[in-house]
């Protein structure tokens, strides 16, 4: 097998992405990529897919593969492969396998320098063996892809049932149920905190975590893992500072940050029925904070939303409990996947492995 020895300058430009603040964006379905990922949709692309990204400001390192058009801004670059020397697709797992995040530039607000991004020693293997690796890894993704699929058609799934129920009010029975001023016989209209009690996350700074498989929720999802849970699950996650609106279902015990509210206490709630109420609240219209945004759980407590009878609310949990089993399942499925291609990785840039 040939192999080229060279530097990741000699391979492919990183070039520079662009400014698009939000108030500059229009409605369209073109993914703004920023170093975390998409962060929004805009009318028109900036680079015409598929195309590769990189973290350049804020997660440094972070590598992302887009399959269609797309607008960088300018907390990334974006990949211009050489392609006599190396394909797209093989650049963006070449990129995941190097150590990017350690080329930190900027003390104050993490960067990714250039400079030493490209004096990176590289191995190129030809372009056949490089069809080969991608094909070989593109498998795997291509598995977790599909999964994340099914997931999401599960989750619009127990979405949808929610809505005709408890919003529409299209619940098995209802037509033999008087409905007065939008409240069914049998329910009540009262303020959140007499269904459930949020409560401010707990400190944990990174350097106090220690190995293990308990998840760390930040306002946005899984921030981390730590080796002891602060709360039991079966739970309920959302963003107190920072990022407002996401609510996350913990199907097992975990770590709420303090950049999160979770729910201390189910009273007449349940976990799974208090995740789409706290959804169909739209918490991120509760915004409490001049500079950053701030969920005021005082605020939310007082909110007056509809209470069903108890019976329809296990109904609801059991049909969509067994639909959060399969989510679960389908979620193992794939950090297994991801472990079973991170391992391989590095084994068949390093030509350590051959496909």
């Amino acid at each position: 097998m040939s192999i080229i020895e060279c530097q990741l300058k000699d391979a492919l430009e990183l070039a520079y992405g662009k400014s698009l603040p939000e108030r500059n964006r229009k409605e369209g379905i073109v993914p703004v990529y920023g170093s975390g990922g998409i962060g929004g949709y805009h009318s028109v692309p900036l680079v015409e897919g598929p195309g590769v990204i990189v973290g350049r400001k804020g997660t440094v390192g972070s590598v992302y593969f887009e399959k269609n058009d797309f607008f960088p801004i300018d907390t990334v670059y974006f990949v211009r492969p050489f392609l006599d020397k190396i394909s797209l697709e093989y650049s963006y797992y070449l990129l995941k396998n190097l150590p990017l995040a350690s080329l930190n530039s900027d003390a104050a607000v993490p960067g990714l320098n250039r400079d030493r991004a490209y004096s990176l020693p590289i191995r190129l293997p030809s372009s056949d063996q490089q069809s080969h690796i991608v094909k070989f890894l593109r498998s795997y993704d291509d598995l977790i892809e599909n999964n994340r699929r099914r997931i999401q058609l599960l989750e619009e799934s127990a979405r949808l049932l929610y809505q005709e129920w408890f919003v529409h009010l299209r619940f098995p029975g209802h037509k033999q149920v008087k409905i007065t001023d939008d409240v069914p016989e049998g329910w009540s209209k009262e303020p959140l905190e007499n269904l459930l009690v949020l409560q401010r996350g707990f400190d944990l700074p990174v350097s106090k975590r220690i190995e293990g498989s308990v998840p760390i929720y930040a306002s946005t999802g899984i921030n981390g893992f730590h080796n002891v849970a602060k709360v039991k699950g079966p739970g309920v996650v959302t963003g107190r500072s920072g990022s407002l609106g996401t609510v996350m279902y913990v199907a097992k015990d975990y770590w709420p940050l303090n950049t999160t509210l979770w729910v201390k206490e189910f009273k007449k709630a349940s976990p799974i029925f208090a995740t789409y109420l706290l959804r169909a609240m739209k918490l991120e219209g509760y915004n409490g904070g001049a500079a950053v945004p701030t969920l005021n759980r005082n605020d939310v407590h007082k909110v007056d939303v509809l209470c069903p009878e108890s019976k329809l609310m296990n109904e609801f949990e059991v049909q969509v409990e067994n639909i959060f089993k399969q989510i679960d399942k389908l979620k193992e499925y794939n950090e297994k996947l991801a472990q079973a291609r991170d391992l391989l990785l590095p084994k068949l840039m390093s030509g350590e492995l051959t496909v």
